[in-house]
């Protein structure tokens, strides 16, 4: 029998929940982490509520200078607002514990720019339903045979050589492991509402799952170029950017993570005397 962390023993879809989610509603979020989008948040929203109008919609405001706020609220999203500018990782996981506290059953993660296509959410969905095992689908835009994605080239190399690493360090493959267009289970909810990555956080969660022996999987989507606003990681911040993933790889690698198994001694205890 394989062993479970102890993300996978709390919250295994087993027991209680399993119950429950038989007498109630699958309850769905889609949070939007957004800095300085105003030209194109009202747009995101009005398209998740029309495109995915199961889903819940959360702006998290990472301190944004314009009207990103004002501009989600119009269109009908809630809007979690920061009192200053964390980073994607920091307004990630704000979208985390907002779902862990409002007990969401799955939550998406959709970027604020209109790159993300709300219509394939369906795919995500339907594949984590299908799969219960599963607690993590990314849509790729690299598995689909018929689209190709007009990405720099000096982008798709990074993103293809970090695809490659996580491909061996996790026996499967990972094809698109920047992609920020993702789905989660209750489980990876818990686990990422306590600990997420700050810093182009994408790549390290990824192993972060694996760490934790989660499921992560892929499905092919499609999405859009940036129309509005500008990426964080700008030609100057590319070799910032490699080398900074880089090393959170290697870290996430070598920090040691005990998972104890029913019945084994607490890897920390205390005794009289």
């Amino acid at each position: 029998m394989a062993t479970q962390s102890r993300f996978q023993r709390n919250y295994s879809r087993a027991g209680p929940f399993a119950r429950d989610m038989k007498e109630r509603p699958v309850r769905l979020l889609a949070v939007v982490p957004a800095y300085n989008e105003v030209a194109a948040i009202g747009r995101v929203v009005s398209s998740l509520r029309e495109q995915a109008p199961s889903f819940d919609v959360l702006v998290v405001d990472d301190g944004s200078t314009d009207d990103t706020a004002a501009h989600a609220t119009a269109a009908g999203a809630s809007v979690v607002k920061l009192p200053f500018n964390l980073g994607i990782g920091g307004a990630v996981q704000a979208g985390f514990v907002y779902a862990r506290e409002h007990d969401y059953d799955y939550m998406a993660q959709v970027d604020g720019d209109g790159q993300h296509d709300p219509g394939e959410l369906a795919k995500l969905l339907e594949r984590i339903s299908g799969e219960p095992a599963v607690d993590m689908v990314c849509g790729s835009r690299f598995i689909t045979e018929d689209y190709v994605y007009p990405a720099p080239i000096s982008r798709r190399t990074g993103i293809h050589l970090f695809a490659f690493a996580l491909t061996r360090i996790l026996g499967q493959r990972i094809s698109d492991p920047t992609s920020g267009f993702r789905l989660y289970s209750r489980r990876a909810i818990a686990l990422f509402a306590r600990d997420y990555p700050h810093d182009y956080p994408e790549v390290e969660a990824i192993l972060m799952v694996h760490a934790h022996r989660l499921r992560i999987t892929e499905v092919p989507v499609r999405m859009h170029v940036r129309e509005t606003g500008r990426s964080s990681i700008t030609k100057p911040r590319s070799f910032y950017y490699m080398v900074k993933v880089s090393l959170a790889l290697l870290a996430g690698l070598m920090r040691r993570r005990v998972v104890v198994d029913s019945g084994e001694p607490a890897p920390v205890s205390s005794q009289h005397g």
